[in-house]
């Protein structure tokens, strides 16, 4: 028998917004008739919606939407005069969010372009205008400029993934222009956006690799604030992704930036991104494979260095491992993030350990102590793995009171389903645990 370990007497800080996600729910303020997924989204407690690549999707207003070059279309009028943006669309895209209870974080910049011709990805003309446009976003959905918001929006990234295709002089998806380029833009977009906004946290870049060479240039270029620094990684195995969020805290820390936020803001489940393995990744992602990959990626993060995890994507396209396209039913990978959001809401993160790499463990408490949650997830690339059965030892939680323990199942028959109640009174107990692959359990204990 697998074992596993939660201390609720030992502290490992708070829990940390590892439920967030690329994008908000479906909705339209104005329609007669919606198919939306406006209340599963909220019961799910996403905290962040990161707005990148929103504008591939028409309910959120397609091309009209988010993006810098959308909502400034004209690059040579004057950015100090409001009659210059156009703001309806994304003005209703970010009231769907807020309407969730979720918070924008918003992306400064394009959409990934996959196209023979590139638009909002080239480099703008002029950084310093820019550079103000973006003042002007801010403005808006922050301070109410131009019959405007006060949304509070605290996290500001600039652009996506400048990094992708670096080496490819024929098709730059995301950046156009050169690293140099790339690294002025970043300096006189941040430095002006600081100095106008100091309260606001103002970074990026998106980075699609932690490519040491790109961004040993980015760094020793970089004379601006760097208040977070996001990432991506796509992978099939957690660990992995557990890895490098060691290597991205450790670049921030040699380079003088240890107080800057590690955020990873897209991943996924992909074994390739080229062939069948691509083509096996994206059948996974909205399967109970897809689901036990997201929990386990979940709980591998929290126990580490990273600062924010971000799911790509909850915008209705093939990443989307939480809601089926169209009618927007609940998939097995929706769960995790309301599995997860319960030990969010507890706050307290407490020390765990598992002897099995490939069983992921997390858990938390309630600042009385009274009531906690663990969550328990079996995950192994090799479809071939047997089953398994967990023995999670439990101490420091209920003082000798009797303890009331409700045992949820996420697995290929359940979903989230109470399948089992039990009660205990000594203050260290044992919870026994049939796993099948790919399943995930949510144990929540109350002191009685």
């Amino acid at each position: 028998m697998e074992k596993a370990y939660v201390d609720f007497n030992a502290a490992n800080g708070r829990v940390k917004p590892m439920h967030a996600v690329n994008n908000g729910p479906v909705y339209k303020f104005k329609a007669d008739q919606r198919i939306t997924n406006m209340e599963d989204y909220k019961a799910a407690g996403i905290p962040y919606a990161r707005n990148h690549d929103a504008s591939f999707f028409a309910t959120y207003g397609g091309s009209h939407t988010v993006d810098t070059c959308a909502v400034f279309p004209d690059f040579d009028a004057d950015p100090y005069d409001e009659a210059s943006y156009d703001f309806v669309w994304t003005d209703e895209y970010l009231k769907t969010i807020e309407l969730a209870g979720t918070k924008t974080f918003y992306r400064l910049g394009s959409k990934i372009e996959h196209g023979v011709k590139k638009y909002g990805t080239l480099p703008p003309k002029d950084f310093h205008k820019w550079a103000v446009i973006c003042e002007h976003i801010i403005r808006h959905y922050n301070y109410g400029w131009a019959d405007g918001f006060h949304m509070d929006i605290e996290y500001w990234e600039i652009w996506n993934e400048p990094d992708l295709d670096a080496d490819d002089a024929d098709d730059k998806r995301t950046w156009g222009g050169t690293a140099a380029q790339f690294y002025e833009l970043y300096n006189i977009t941040a430095k002006h956006l600081k100095s106008n906004f100091p309260e606001l946290k103002i970074g990026g870049p998106a980075c699609a690799n932690l490519d040491e060479q790109w961004l040993d240039g980015f760094f020793k270029a970089l004379e601006a604030p760097l208040d977070f620094f996001s990432w991506h990684r796509y992978a099939y195995d957690p660990k992995w992704i557990g890895e490098m969020t060691y290597k991205a805290r450790k670049m921030l820390d040699d380079r003088g930036f240890a107080d800057a936020e590690s955020i990873l803001n897209e991943w996924n489940y992909v074994r390739s991104f080229v062939g069948d393995d691509f083509l096996y990744s994206l059948r996974r992602i909205s399967d109970i494979k897809g689901a036990a990959f997201t929990a386990a990626v979940m709980s591998e993060c929290q126990n580490s260095p990273l600062d924010m995890l971000m799911y790509y994507d909850a915008r209705p396209c093939a990443f989307n491992g939480l809601w089926k396209p169209y009618t927007y039913d609940r998939l097995k990978g929706y769960y995790p993030f309301v599995m997860f959001n319960s030990l969010y809401m507890l706050k307290n993160s407490v020390c765990v350990s598992s002897d099995n790499q490939n069983v992921y463990i997390c858990a938390a408490k309630n600042d009385k102590g009274s009531e906690g949650a663990v969550l328990v997830t079996y995950f192994n690339d090799d479809d071939n793995s047997p089953d398994i059965e967990t023995k999670v030892g439990v101490s420091g939680f209920g003082g000798g009171n009797e303890v009331k323990a409700e045992y949820y199942m996420l697995d290929e028959k359940h979903d989230l389903e109470l399948i089992k109640e039990e009660f205990f009174t000594a203050d260290k107990f044992s919870l026994c645990l049939n796993m099948p692959l790919y399943s995930s359990m949510l144990i929540k204990l109350k002191m009685r």
